[in-house]
């Protein structure tokens, strides 16, 4: 897709320790770019698991992954249910990009950006759960307010909850565009290039899409999914997760595992340049014992 860029991709498959005859997985496959990546490095016969519960990005990504067959497989399904599918095959390296890709910012109808107009969604699994727009318009004042202000960090949460509910006595909120202008009349202006409905809407995202759900409880199961000296890497975008990532890998360390990066690698000024949208990666990876069971 015109405008996707892989983030953190070179220091991604650095940390993963790619290799040649290795099985990799992917849990949040997206547009394919990490995973093609893999691919190419583990070759000539290296093997993949991608899963998305994204299904428009994964028809994409298995559409560019296609040159790859036998070599990979691809499910409909959200990185919560990888221990399962893996069905205790063990992994040389896991990798969990948890940011919003391209596809899903780009496309009006899919509801994520405050800068396109489009219907207020933002579900990643179009096919299942409430829409943003349900949340909005259906949830009481401290609900509201307790989404904004804990998963968005919002500290006029309050203000902004009272604001939405005042607006959709009037009509219902519907589309991305309108939600913006009334969180930016509530919220105010910051400061320059700031704009002020960014919080709230990746607090509605996160609440749509239950991302940080079991999130910690996760990455210690796929921990478990390692093989001896196998990776997990991973990708956060924001200070919820990225606490989550690295209080998990904390936990594992010193008992069969090693955490790779005390510190969060970040993306360099070129990447930030010609990327914008990496400019919040974070990204952190944990090593299985080679002498691990």
């Amino acid at each position: 897709m015109a405008g996707h860029a892989s983030v953190l991709l070179d220091e991604a498959l650095a940390l993963l320790a790619v290799k040649g005859g290795g099985f990799y997985v992917d849990g949040t496959l997206g547009l394919g770019g990490h995973a093609e990546a893999i691919l190419e490095r583990s070759a000539p016969d290296g093997t993949l698991l991608g899963t998305d519960k994204d299904s428009q990005a994964l028809d994409l990504a298995a559409a560019r992954l296609a040159r790859f067959s036998g070599r990979v497989r691809t499910e409909h399904a959200d990185f919560r249910a990888l221990p399962g599918l893996l069905g205790g095959r063990r992994a040389d390296g896991v990798l969990l990009d948890l940011g919003t890709s391209s596809l899903q910012l780009d496309t009006p109808e899919r509801g994520f950006s405050m800068k396109r107009e489009g219907p207020l969604d933002m579900r990643m699994d179009q096919g299942t759960g409430r829409s943003a727009a349900d949340l909005v318009n259906q949830a009481s004042p401290e609900q509201l307010a307790d989404v904004i202000h804990e998963f968005g960090e919002e500290r006029h949460a309050r203000r902004i909850a009272r604001a939405i509910v005042d607006a959709r006595r009037r009509a219902r909120i519907r589309t991305t565009s309108e939600l913006a202008e009334i969180v930016r009349r509530a919220a105010g202006r910051e400061r320059p290039g700031f704009d002020p409905a960014t919080r709230t809407f990746q607090a509605l995202r996160i609440a749509v899409n239950d991302e940080l759900l079991r999130l910690g409880e996760t990455l210690r199961e796929l921990a478990g999914c390692l093989a001896p000296g196998g990776r997990l890497v991973v990708i956060a975008f924001h200070s919820l997760e990225d606490r989550e990532v690295k209080q998990a890998f904390r936990a594992l360390a010193g008992v069969g595992y090693n955490v790779l990066t005390k510190k969060p690698l970040r993306p360099s000024p070129a990447e930030t340049q010609s990327n914008p949208r990496a400019r919040s990666a974070r990204l952190r990876g944990l090593e299985r014992a080679a002498e691990a069971a």
